[in-house]
């Protein structure tokens, strides 16, 4: 009754390989997108953007970037807190070099240096997997962590080790620095998580995501098939790599405004946005954005609501934030392996037949 896809038939092949074949589908995304773009900024303030959205939609773009690599592929990254920061160092190193560069090319490039980096610290993936692989990310986060913190050309030889944005603007609007507005930061992210979204789809729905998944079901029977293992893994890294990266850029130059590496990008980073893809349902876009919104807007519930309207002490709610995302993770882990995402497909599959039982 809710959702119906009785008469909605294609009549050529495009049609029916569109990004959403199902009309009921492709109305709601356009509606999310005109919110998103038409509503949302006009009702935003300084609040709601720095405490929600830009948070939501930079997770969400590493999100996509490490679904790509760990859920589509199946390689186990726990060096994700170690790419952003590439991401961050490399877009700070472009803007105090360049300062006359659309700061959009300078979060490109550094997206394009993180995709590098990671296709060197992926190199191990073609001989080792699973845990092993994760131990060998795992070191990748602290080397490149510690890297930044040791070496004084990467922060100018600041004197005290930290990185901060200088202002730079896109159209005359001011995007980075100390003082811009609410839905300039805002409409800035959301355009690149957009663009971001609309590739990652259309790449894992194409020739090069049915390679991905196919190592990462069987690498074996994917070789004998003819899938290159190693076209498909440094791929993979190099794809997830470059979305950490933008990532990491916006995180430090739009978020953040200043950053040091052990403090902004550390291992809980890593863990962050592994937890986020795995709540939200890893090998799927959408999962992606769940598990951000999800972790999110968490710590900023529990923070209005039990310390803000029942007086909870601060670290109580803290720490039980942290039973949460630990009690959701083993129940998804073991209960529903693809996460929020698979939530919503069945969800979907009920509508089709409400009110009929399934």
């Amino acid at each position: 009754m809710f959702y119906r896809e009785a008469g909605d038939f294609k009549t050529s092949y495009a049609e029916d390989n569109q990004t959403f074949p199902v009309k009921f589908d492709r109305y709601r995304y356009y509606a999310v997108l005109f919110m998103g773009f038409a509503i949302i900024p006009f009702l935003i303030n300084d609040y709601w953007v720095n405490a929600i959205f830009l948070p939501f939609l930079i997770y969400s773009i590493a999100a996509i970037g490490l679904n790509i690599l760990t859920g589509y592929c199946g390689q186990v990254s726990l060096g994700t807190g170690g790419f952003m920061a590439v991401g961050a160092y490399g877009c700070y190193k472009l803007m105090t070099a360049f300062p006359d560069v659309s700061i959009l090319i300078h979060v490109l490039l550094a997206g394009g240096i993180t995709g590098i980096v990671c296709v060197v610290f992926g190199l191990p993936s073609l001989r080792i997997k699973g845990f092993y692989l994760a131990v060998a990310t795992l070191a990748a986060q602290f080397f490149l962590v510690w890297l930044f913190n040791r070496v004084p050309w990467f922060y100018n030889y600041s004197a005290s080790g930290q990185i901060n944005a200088p202002e730079r603007t896109i159209f005359g609007i001011e995007v980075t620095g100390p003082n811009t507005e609410a839905w300039a930061t805002y409409l800035f992210c959301l355009v690149i998580l957009t663009v971001c979204a609309l590739i990652a789809r259309n790449l894992t729905r194409g020739m090069q995501g049915r390679q991905w998944m196919a190592i990462r079901d069987m690498d074996i029977a994917a070789e004998i098939i003819g899938v290159n293992p190693l076209k498909a893994k440094i791929s993979a890294f190099a794809v997830s790599g470059f979305f950490v990266g933008i990532a990491g850029a916006l995180f430090f130059a739009v978020y953040l405004g200043a950053a040091e590496a052990g403090d902004s990008f550390g291992i809980t980073k890593s863990f962050l946005v592994l937890f986020m893809i795995i709540i939200g349902g890893l090998g799927s876009i959408f999962g992606s954005f769940a598990g951000a919104a999800f972790l999110v807007l968490l710590p900023v519930f529990l923070k209005n609501v039990l310390v803000g309207t029942l007086g909870w002490p601060t670290d109580l709610a803290a720490h039980l934030e942290f039973i949460i995302v630990g009690g959701l993770i083993i129940m998804f882990l073991i209960l529903e392996p693809h996460g929020l995402a698979q939530l919503w497909r069945v969800a979907k599959e009920k509508l089709r037949l409400w009110p009929f039982p399934h």
